[in-house]
Order: C-alpha cells, then structure tokens, then sequence
C-alpha cells in the first residue's frame, strides 16, 4: 500500500482498508521444533480471507511477542503469496508491530512494509507501564512519532491486558486522530462501547475527512471493536466493524453479523435477525476467550485439522477445560451457525 509519489502528493492505496471483519491469524507451530508450520498458515490464511476477514498478522493472537523479526516478515510474505494465488489481491494484509521501543516499532513497520503488508498496527508495551500509563504527552508522542516514520499506515491498539493496564480514552485517542495523518484507525480491545461512540462520533463524521485527511487515500481511520459482542452497537454507533479472535473460528457467522448490521440500517426488517446472531455470537465470544490463544487452537484442531499448542511458556489447553470447551452450549451454538452458514456460501 502505498501512500505518496515522488512529489509528495497523495497516492489512493492498492489494497484500501474498509470497514468489516478482520480477524488476528495465530501463528502455528510444529509440535516438536516449534518452528513455524507454515502449510497450517496458509490454509488457515486462506480460510477465513475466502469467507471476507482480513488478516492481521503478529498481533496478541498470532503471539507476535514469541517471533522473531524473520518470522514475523516470513508470515507476512507467504500470506500475501497465498491470497495473490487464491485470486484475492485486493485483500489487504495488517501487521503487529508492536515492541519494546518505538525504535524498534519503526524497524518493524519498515519490514513489515518491505515484506508486503499494507497497514500497521501498534501496542504500547507494558514493561514500563508504570511509568508510562498516567504519561499522556509520552503515550501521545509513541504513536505520533511511529505513525509519522513508518512507511505504511498504523493503526492504534489499545488493549489494556497485554499493555500492563496502560488504557487510552477516548480523547487521547480522537486527538491522534485529528492530529497524524497517518494514523489509519484503533482497536479497542479494552471492550469500551462507550469509547467506541465518542471516537466514531468524530471520526465517522463526513466532514472529517475533508478536514483531516489521510496521508493514504485508502487508509480511512476507522474504529474497530476488539470483539464481537458489541459489533451490532458499534455499527449503529457509527463504527466500522472489529478485529477478533473469534473470527478464526467462525468467520461465516462473524462477517454475517457485520453485513446484518449495516443491512438493517437501511431495513429495519433485517434487525431481528441481526440481534440473533449477535446473541449467539456474543455468548461464544465470552466462553471461548476464557481460553485464551489455546482454546482458539483447540477448537480449531477439532473443527478444522489443524491448531497445534502455543509456544512455551503458553501451556496447551488442559483436556478436561478443552472438553468443557467443546461441549458448552455456547460453543455448540456458535459452530452449528457457522457451519450453516458456511455451507450455504458453498
């Protein structure tokens, strides 16, 4: 994705972000070695883009903290490969470059960038959330400063439990907005409604981006919710969808969601059913993220033949949760909604 020529002057990217369902693709690994099983990626890869999620690759799900900078530029070119392969090059692909630095973020974007991906997305780290967390000219500058040097779009991640409980308001995060150019969005995965309400209501706004416009054409700032238990108020909040775990799983069920909610703005008739769903969907999303990166692995060995464990130290799920997983009510919903959905796209 590109943003300026040579002369400065805006460029509309090849493959823009739009508002949707993007999903954080794990990484899988041989059971042995624990190198990358990277036949595993692809198929998974390839899975939930033909059912309409983006990939996001290196972020909290795809234990991005365990891989190297190889490995994370490595996963980034096989996937875009594999999409370029399957006909889907207009997809575009967003990579975790979070780290300990905001030097090391920057390195990051530029490899991510020279290995394919369109888009970046960016955590605080928690090491030093002690000091950082009540610093809002610091948080403020981490972003500023990553967004302006990286080459390709970035993204805000705000996720309080991977980031030591640093959580940005939503005036920290509106003002970013308004403020970098480069700037093409924020996941709330500190699950905030009411943050995602105050962010869209300026961002979604149609003058916004006439006033603040993008250093990339295609690279809108769209705010996203880190579940799916609150895409149908995101979306009449004016948000523009999610990036979630549970995508992975199910991404039939999850991109029907989203497609009912912004269908029933325009018929109220298709509301019912919207509410359905998201009912089913939000009861799974809370059972399996209980599980955390394990579960999702299971569900996906047992759904789909592959998943393998986390790498050490992430224990693999315990048998006994892993049955209880399985056989929840909640779990069993969700699958027998995908996989009527799924076969109907068939």
């Amino acid at each position: 994705m590109s943003d300026n020529d040579n002369n400065g002057r805006h460029v509309t990217a090849s493959r823009p972000l739009k508002a949707g369902i993007y999903a954080p693709i794990p990484a899988f690994f041989l059971p042995d070695s624990e190198d990358l099983d990277l036949p595993s990626f692809e198929n998974h890869v390839l899975r939930t883009a033909s059912a309409g999620v983006g990939p996001l690759l290196a972020g909290s799900m795809g234990e991005a903290i365990h891989l190297s900078h190889i490995e994370r530029s490595t996963l980034i070119k096989t996937a875009r490969k594999v999409l370029d392969n399957a006909g889907l090059v207009s997809v575009p692909i967003i990579a975790g470059i979070g780290a300990g630095s905001t030097r090391e973020c920057i390195e990051l974007a530029k490899e991510a960038a020279g290995a394919g991906a369109d888009c970046a997305i960016a955590i605080c780290s928690g090491y030093f959330a002690g000091a950082l967390a009540g610093n809002r000219k610091a948080l403020k500058a981490y972003w500023a400063e990553l967004s302006q040097k990286s080459p390709i779009p970035v993204m805000v991640y705000n996720y309080p439990g991977a980031a030591g409980g640093i959580d940005l308001d939503s005036d920290l995060i509106t003002e970013l907005a308004i403020e970098c150019p480069n700037l093409a969005g924020v996941k709330l995965t500190c699950g905030d409604v009411g943050k995602l309400t105050r962010i869209a209501a300026t961002v979604s706004e149609p003058s916004f981006a006439s006033v603040h416009p993008r250093k990339n054409k295609g690279a809108p700032f769209l705010v996203l919710g880190g579940f799916t238990d609150f895409v149908l108020p995101g979306a009449y909040a004016n948000g523009h969808g999610a990036i979630t775990g549970l995508a992975n799983v199910a991404p039939h069920a999850v991109v029907k969601l989203f497609q009912l909610c912004e269908e029933s703005k325009a018929d109220l008739s298709l509301l019912p059913e919207a509410q359905r769903l998201q009912g089913i969907i939000a009861r799974a999303d809370a059972t399996i993220a209980k599980t955390s990166i394990a579960g999702t692995k299971f569900l996906l060995e047992k759904l789909y033949g592959y998943g393998g464990n986390p790498r050490r130290p992430l224990a693999p799920i315990e048998p006994a949760v892993a049955e209880a997983l399985w056989e929840h009510s909640h779990t069993r919903d969700l699958v027998r909604l995908e996989r009527e959905l799924s076969a109907k796209a068939s």
